[in-house]
């Protein structure tokens, strides 16, 4: 029974991710944590003459999560743009896993579409807290798999 090496997972701090907003290309500082899921939807189905029930799929619903240090201006702007002017800027991420420890190479995503949802931290303050964070949400409509992980080289058995 082959397995994988342990040198072949991916650490989580190797890797960057890239916003593009209006054309202009920045690296995203300052990220701690970024998540971006695919819900696949479905419905049951079920019938006369059978006990199973079914699933159908029904569609996708594209969201993430990101959790940044606080002073990074770039999503606090769009949100005030937003309040004063009913424009919410839309965005694109790249975002990159590489590490070098690893023999499986590195994999870029793009997500296309994004825009901010739910709560957008204005301004903060917490005495408890040495390094501030802000939790930001977004959805997507399109996602892109621009390079993908190879096999590793070496698997135990």
């Amino acid at each position: 029974m082959s397995f994988l090496l342990e040198r072949d997972t991916i650490n989580g701090k190797e890797g960057k991710a890239f916003i593009t907003i209006d054309g202009q290309n920045q690296e995203l500082f300052g990220i701690k944590s970024l998540k971006a899921v695919a819900s696949i939807q479905s419905e049951d189905m079920s019938q006369v003459g059978t006990t199973l029930v079914q699933s159908k799929t029904t569609g996708v619903k594209h969201t993430g999560t990101m959790t940044i240090y606080y002073g990074n201006p770039t999503f606090t702007a769009m949100a005030v743009q937003y309040s004063n002017f009913g424009q919410l800027p839309y965005f694109n991420i790249q975002l990159t896993n590489n590490d070098p420890t690893s023999t499986v190479g590195q994999q870029i995503m793009g997500l296309y579409n994004c825009k901010i949802t739910g709560d957008v931290p204005i301004a903060t303050l917490d005495s408890e807290t040495s390094m501030l964070t802000q939790e930001l949400s977004f959805t997507y409509t399109k996602a892109a798999l621009l390079e993908e992980f190879t096999s590793p080289a070496q698997l135990g058995g």
